[in-house]
């Protein structure tokens, strides 16, 4: 295959016929209902962040519930621990959500990364024929010739009292040779039988649309919503003995028995202790 120039790539989004541009109002016909969540398809050729970006219309505007943004490029898209998050133009897709999650109580929004694991987990293995795994607490994994890779993130953000801006990014025509890191992986690189990014994102809408109105239905409660039990289901994490690095540089080791009420990561260690784990980098030392 010859090499294609970036730069060309990155003016021309025809350039890549592999890599054809989105379209706004196809989205917005096909997402766009009344009486759903989805208010708004917003589709930019390049920006630095859809989540600084969806935070500062937040803050800045009185938006409307379920305004969706996606860039064809991101050059400063974030993961978790401020990590970068690059790809080239197309590759993938890049897109937050701006939800209001009112009925819900403030202590349960922590489930909404986990919700939105599940959502674009379920929408890719249904529309794109990829078994999607859940690395606790963010990671969409996927499996390259026997490997276990990561092939996307999720990022959520408080935006004022009432809001929460999602951050999902999805590799998914990456290829071996643009990879940003040996770990990394794509849909295509999983043998999706689609890598059609119109296809996806919509898929991957619809889904954390139903998600999110049944959880929001239950108040947030994650046991009446089914929410815990199919993140258990498909968290690959679990029955794994993993480290986590917690913040301020100290680290637990155990297996990974349980996600709580709270979404919290539940290790059980060698002392005997089972610790919930809120927040940190998880590591996954040995397969299930």
């Amino acid at each position: 295959m010859t090499p294609r120039d970036a730069s060309d790539a990155n003016d021309n989004p025809w350039s890549d016929l592999d890599r054809p541009p989105l379209n706004g109002t196809a989205l917005r016909r096909a997402l766009v209902r009344e009486g759903g969540l989805w208010g708004d398809v917003r589709v930019t050729p390049r920006t630095g962040s859809t989540n600084s970006d969806l935070v500062a219309l937040a803050t800045d505007e009185k938006v409307d519930e379920g305004v969706v943004l996606v860039a064809e490029e991101q050059n400063a898209g974030r993961g978790r621990l401020d990590r970068q998050w690059t790809a080239p133009a197309r590759s993938g897709l890049f897109f937050s959500v701006l939800l209001r999650p009112t009925g819900v109580p403030v202590e349960r929004w922590g489930w909404l990364p986990l919700l939105t694991g599940v959502a674009v987990a379920t929408a890719l293995s249904r529309v794109a024929g990829v078994d999607t795994a859940l690395k606790w607490p963010n990671d969409l994994l996927v499996t390259v010739g026997g490997e276990e890779r990561k092939t996307g993130g999720i990022l959520a953000e408080r935006a004022g009292n009432d809001t929460v801006v999602v951050g999902i990014g999805i590799n998914v025509t990456l290829r071996e040779d643009e990879l940003p890191v040996p770990g990394a992986g794509s849909l295509a690189l999983a043998g999706a039988t689609t890598t059609d990014r119109d296809t996806v994102l919509r898929a991957v809408l619809r889904s954390l649309e139903q998600w999110y109105e049944k959880w929001r239905a239950a108040g947030g409660d994650p046991a009446a919503s089914g929410l815990q039990e199919t993140y258990a289901a498909g968290c690959a994490t679990l029955g794994r003995v993993v480290r986590a690095e917690l913040p301020g540089g100290t680290s637990i080791t155990g297996e990974a028995v349980a996600v709580d009420g709270d979404g919290r990561l539940v290790l059980a260690t060698e002392e005997g202790v089972q610790q919930p784990v809120g927040a940190g980098d998880i590591v996954h030392l040995r397969p299930a």
